[in-house]
C-alpha cells in the first residue's frame, strides 16, 4: 500500500508542477443560488467548445478565443442561466441560478422524457435517493462493481464484491435484485425467465450513465415491473449537444488496465453523434483465479427534426470473460496448547485462505479456472419524443437485444464427487483445484467420460441465449389546472435457448451424451471458446450439445396509467396496471420425439397505488403512499425444471402489499428524509440448495427444496439527509433499521439436483414464521464527507456499518427444529464497517481543454468480514483495493 500511495503522491505533485494557464482571454464570475454558492456547475459557451465548472467558491475562470457570445451555465436542479458577453467583458459577476426543485433531472433527461419514471414525475413523494453524473465518473468507475454506487443508501446492501468481476449481488429493503426492479431509459433489463441481474453484462453502466435514482419500496414506475423491494432508474448519456470529447487512463490493484476514449460532433444542423469505447483486464479482482477483461461500447445517434420532435438510436454492450470465486465452507482448526476446536467464525480459517479460490488451479503450465463466466448482450434502442401542444405529448422507445454467452463448470463428478470438506483427489491440499490428476484419471477412459460418471470430469459451458425486444409508451396530457394524466403500453417477446457445450476435454476423448432420442447415446468432443465475441456466432448445434437441450417463449402485454392531482401544496394520485403475461417451455433433450413443446399458459397480473402529501412553510412535506401488486411468477417457477410439464400444484401470482409514509425538509443548506415501510409478500415461489439429503435408505448428494406458498414480512425505517456545513465541506448519512422475517407456512417438494426428479413431496407444508430473512444487513448506516482544500482539489470519505446480518436459511435445519419443537434461525454474522476515501485534483488548458486526476482506496483498513453466507459456505468481503485514473478533456 506505501508503494501504492508514494506513486499517487507523485502524479500528484507533477500536476501541481504542471498547472499553467495558456488562455489568452479570460471571463470570470461567481455562480450561486441566491445564499450560497454552487460548486461544481457547468460553465460553457454556447455553441462552441470552451467549458469549465465552479470551484468549492462558487467561482470560474473560462478561457474564451470569441469576442462575444454566450455563457451557459447548468446544475441539476436549476434552470440553465444564459448572459451575454462582449469583447469589453471580463468580470461577468454573480450569477443568481433559479431553482426549478430540488431533485429537477431536466437537464440529463434528453430523450424519452415520458418513459423514464423518475420521482419528478409524480409530485407525490417517494423514498428515493438520487447519485449524480460526478459521483458515478468519480466512484464507480475501473474495478468498482458497479451497484457499489448505490450502497449510501438506506437499506440497500451489496455483497459478493470479491467473487470476480460483475459478481455483486445488491439487495433492497431485504429483497434480492431479482425482486427489484432495474429500468434503463424507462426499459425494464431485469431477466424475463427470473429476475436475475449480471452486472458483469451491464459493466458500460459506470462509463454512460448520467443519474441513478433508488427508489425503495413502491416508487414512481407505472409499469407493472417486480418492484418488491424498490426501483432502480439508470438513464444514460444520449446525444450530446456540445462539441468535444475525452480521452482516460486508469489503472488498479491486480494488475487493472483501463483506456477509454468519448467523442461528441455536436449538433450539425439537424444531427449529432456521440460514442465512447474502452477496453479493460486484470489479472484478478481479489482472490486468487478471479482474472477477466472485456471492453465497453457506445453510440448514440440524434436526430432533431424540428421543435416538436425528437429522434434517438442508442446501441451499447459490455462482452467480458472473468473467473469466478464462490462461497467456501470453513475448516475446524485447532488450538496447538489444548487440542481444543478454535471458531470457524473468523475469516481468513478456511484452508484456502481469505484470497484462496477451489475452482482454480494450474493445467499445462497456466491458470485454470473451472468456473468462468463469459457473455455478449448487445442492446439497442430507438427513442421518440413528440410534443403534441403545450398540453401533451407521447414518448415511445423501441428496443431490443442479443445475449450470447454463459458459464463453464465441471461436467461429469470425476475425482470432484468427495466434495470440498475433506479435500478429495481432485483437490490439492491447500484447497486449489488438481486438474493434472483430473486429466490423468480422464486419459485412462476409454470410451468418453459420461455425464453422470464418477470416474471422469471435462469443463462445459452452460449457453443461456436470448432474443428479446419490446416497446413502451406513454401519452402525457397535462391540464395546466391542478391535473395530470398518464397512459400507456408496455410490450415485451422473448425467446431464451439453455443447452451445454464442451470448453475443454481435460484429456479425455469426449463425453457420451444420451438425449432421450438417442437412447445409445453418441460421443461429442468438438469444443467451443469462451470469448465473448465468438460467442455471438459460434454455439454448438444440436448433435453437439450435452447435459440438456430447451428453450422457452414469453410474451407480455400490459396497459398503465396514472392521474395526479397538485394545487396549494397538496399532491395526490392513483396509478394502476394491467397485464398479460404467457409462457412456452420448449425441450429437445429429455423426450424420445425429440421435441416437444407445452401449450402457451397465460397468466394475468395487476397493480394499483395511490398517494397523498402536504408541503407547508415552504420545506415541509408529509406524504403517505399505499399499494397492491399481483405479480405473475417467474418462468423458470411455472415448470418442473428440465421438462415442458407445468408444476403440479400450479404456482399461482405472487401478492404483495405495501405501505410507506415519511417527513421530507428542504432548504438551501439541508435536505433530510425520514420514512417508514411495512411490505407483505405472500404465495411467493423460493428455493434452497442442500447437500447430503436421504429419503428412506437412499442417499443424494445435492437436492433442492421447492416451496410454493412462502409468505414474507418486512418493516422498518430509514434516515438519510445531505448537509452543507460549509462552502468548502459537504456531508451526507444515512441510516435504516429492518425487522424482516418469514412469515405463515408452505407446501414443498424436494429435488434431485443430478435427474432433476423429485424424491420427496410435503403437501401438508413446513411453517417458517419468526425465521429471520438472510443475505442482507439489517441494520446500516453511514456517513461521508467531502472537502475542498482547494477550488480544483478536493478529498472525500465514506464510512459505512453493517449489522445483523444473517445467513441465507438452511432450510434442513429449519425442519429439524420444527419437529424438535424449536423455532430455527439462521446463523448472525458478525458486523463489520468499512472505510472508502477519494482525491480529485483538476487543473485546465486552454481552449475548455482540461485533465483530472481521481484516486480511490476502498476498504482502507483492511476490514475482514463475510459479506454473505449460503449452504455452501461463506463469501468473504472485499479487502483493501485501489483505482487511479487521467482524463483528458477536449
Amino acid at each position: 500500500m506505501k508503494k501504492i500511495f508514494t506513486q499517487l503522491a507523485a502524479i500528484f505533485v507533477l500536476m501541481l508542477i504542471c498547472n499553467v494557464s495558456l488562455a489568452q482571454r479570460l471571463l470570470k464570475g461567481t455562480v450561486t443560488d441566491g445564499n450560497s454558492p454552487i460548486a461544481g456547475a457547468s460553465v460553457s459557451i454556447k455553441g462552441g467548445t470552451a467549458g469549465t465548472s465552479t470551484d468549492a467558491r462558487g467561482n470560474f475562470t473560462l478561457s474564451v478565443g470569441e469576442a462575444s457570445g454566450v455563457v451557459l451555465v447548468k446544475y441539476i436542479g436549476y434552470l440553465t442561466a444564459q448572459i451575454r458577453f462582449t469583447d469589453a467583458t471580463t468580470d461577468i459577476g454573480n450569477i443568481v441560478l433559479t431553482s426549478s426543485g430540488s431533485e429537477n433531472l431536466e437537464e440529463v433527461i434528453v430523450v424519452g422524457r415520458g418513459i423514464i419514471d423518475i420521482a419528478e414525475d409524480r409530485q407525490t413523494p417517494i423514498a428515493v435517493s438520487t447519485i449524480k453524473l460526478l459521483e458515478i465518473q468519480e466512484k464507480s468507475a475501473g474495478n468498482v462493481e458497479f451497484p457499489e454506487i448505490m450502497k449510501h443508501t438506506p437499506s440497500v446492501y451489496i455483497a459478493d464484491q470479491a467473487s470476480g468481476f460483475g459478481d455483486a449481488k445488491m439487495f433492497v429493503r431485504g429483497f434480492d435484485q431479482s425482486n427489484t426492479a432495474f429500468l434503463l431509459n424507462g426499459q425494464p433489463i431485469n431477466g424475463m425467465e427470473d429476475g436475475n441481474m449480471y452486472w458483469s453484462n451491464w459493466s458500460a453502466m459506470a462509463d454512460v450513465a448520467n443519474v441513478i435514482q433508488v427508489q425503495r419500496g413502491l416508487g414512481s414506475s407505472k409499469l407493472a415491473i417486480s418492484s418488491v423491494g424498490g426501483t432502480v432508474n439508470i438513464i444514460t448519456k444520449a446525444t450530446e449537444l456540445n462539441k468535444g470529447g475525452y480521452a482516460r487512463m486508469m489503472t488498479g490493484n491486480d494488475g487493472y488496465a483501463k483506456a477509454t476514449i468519448g467523442y461528441n460532433t455536436g449538433m450539425i444542423g439537424k444531427w449529432g453523434v456521440s460514442f465512447m469505447l474502452d477496453g479493460w483486464r486484470a489479472d484478478r479482482k481479489f482472490a486468487r483465479g478471479t482474472a477477466g477483461a472485456g471492453q465497453n461500447y457506445f453510440v448514440s445517434v440524434g436526430f432533431k427534426p424540428n421543435e416538436n420532435h425528437n429522434f434517438n438510436f442508442m446501441i451499447f454492450g459490455a462482452p467480458q470473460w472473468h473467473d469466478q470465486n464462490f462461497s467456501k465452507p470453513l475448516m475446524t482448526r485447532y488450538n496447538e496448547t489444548d487440542n481444543q476446536p478454535t471458531s470457524i467464525n473468523t475469516p481468513g480459517w478456511d484452508i484456502t485462505g481469505i484470497k484462496g479460490n477451489s475452482n482454480y488451479g494450474r493445467y499445462d503450465g497456466e491458470g485454470f479456472s473451472a468456473r468462468t463466466n463469459f457473455y455478449h448482450k448487445p442492446v439497442s434502442n430507438l427513442n421518440w419524443d413528440w410534443t403534441i401542444n403545450e398540453k401533451s405529448s407521447l414518448s415511445t422507445v423501441l428496443y431490443a437485444s442479443v445475449g450470447r454467452g454463459g458459464g463453464t463448470g465441471p461436467l461429469g463428478r470425476g475425482l470432484f464427487h468427495t466434495g470440498y470438506e475433506p479435500y478429495g483427489g481432485g483437490y490439492l491440499s491447500d484447497g486449489s483445484a488438481n486438474w493434472a490428476a483430473v486429466a490423468q484419471n480422464n486419459a485412462i477412459l476409454a470410451d468418453g467420460v459420461s455425464g453422470t460418471s464418477s470416474t471422469g470430469a471435462v469443463l462445459r459451458a452452460s449457453v443461456n441465449n436470448h432474443f428479446w425486444y419490446g416497446l413502451v409508451t406513454n401519452y402525457n396530457f397535462d391540464t395546466k389546472k391542478y391535473w395530470t394524466f398518464n397512459v400507456g403500453a408496455d410490450i415485451r417477446m422473448y425467446q431464451g435457448d439453455h443447452f451445454q457445450q464442451l470448453v475443454n476435454l481435460i484429456g479425455a476423448k469426449g463425453v457420451l451424451a444420451r438425449p432421450a432420442s438417442d437412447a445409445d447415446g453418441h460421443l461429442v468432443s468438438k469444443t467451443f471458446s469462451t470469448n465473448p465475441w465468438s460467442s455471438l456466432f459460434n454455439n454448438a448445434k444440436e448433435g453437439e450439445r450435452v447435459g440438456y437441450d430447451n428453450a422457452e417463449k414469453i410474451n407480455y402485454q400490459g396497459v398503465f396509467g396514472q392521474a395526479e392531482f397538485s394545487k396549494d401544496g397538496f399532491t395526490a394520485f392513483i396509478q394502476g396496471s394491467l397485464s398479460n403475461q404467457g409462457y412456452q417451455k420448449i425441450n429437445r433433450w429429455n423426450y424420445e420425439a425429440g421435441l416437444t413443446k407445452s401449450e402457451f399458459d397465460n397468466k394475468f397480473g395487476y397493480n394499483i397505488k395511490g398517494g397523498t402529501s402536504y408541503t407547508f412553510d415552504g420545506a415541509h412535506t408529509l406524504f403517505a403512499n399505499v399499494g397492491k401488486y399481483s405479480r405473475q411468477p417467474y418462468l423458470d417457477n411455472v415448470f418442473i425444471s428440465n421438462t415442458v410439464d407445468f408444476a403440479d400444484p400450479s404456482v399461482d401470482n405472487e401478492e404483495i402489499f405495501g405501505l410507506e409514509a415519511g417527513y421530507k425538509f428542504t432548504n438551501s443548506f439541508l435536505r433530510a428524509n425520514l420514512n417508514a415501510y411495512y411490505t407483505s409478500w405472500d404465495n411467493r415461489f423460493t428455493d434452497y440448495f442442500s447437500q447430503d439429503y436421504a429419503v428412506g435408505n437412499t442417499e443424494y448428494d445435492d437436492v433442492t427444496f421447492l416451496f410454493t406458498g412462502i409468505g414474507q414480512l418486512h418493516k422498518g425505517i430509514e434516515l438519510d439527509f445531505d448537509a452543507k456545513l460549509l462552502p468548502t465541506l459537504n456531508l451526507r448519512g444515512f441510516a435504516s433499521i429492518g425487522d424482516w422475517k418469514y412469515d405463515g407456512s408452505s407446501p414443498y417438494r424436494v429435488r434431485d439436483a443430478d435427474s432433476f426428479d423429485i424424491i420427496f413431496e410435503d403437501a401438508n407444508g413446513q411453517d417458517l414464521t419468526g425465521v429471520r430473512v438472510g443475505n442482507a444487513a439489517q441494520t446500516t448506516a453511514g456517513l461521508g464527507a467531502k472537502y475542498f482544500i482547494l477550488p480544483n482539489f478536493s478529498i472525500d470519505a465514506d464510512f459505512n456499518y453493517y449489522a445483523r446480518l444473517y445467513a441465507n436459511v438452511d432450510i434442513e435445519d429449519v425442519i429439524e427444529s420444527s419437529l424438535a419443537g424449536s423455532v430455527y434461525q439462521p446463523e448472525e454474522l458478525d458486523g463489520f464497517k468499512t472505510v472508502d476515501g477519494g482525491l480529485s485534483y483538476s487543473f485546465k488548458l486552454r481552449d475548455g481543454q482540461s485533465i483530472k486526476f481521481r484516486g480511490n482506496v476502498k476498504n482502507i483498513f483492511n476490514e475482514k468480514y463475510f459479506a454473505r453466507a449460503d449452504a455452501n459456505g461463506y463469501v468473504y468481503g472485499l479487502g483493501t483495493t485501489w483505482n487511479a485514473g487521467l482524463t483528458y478533456s477536449f
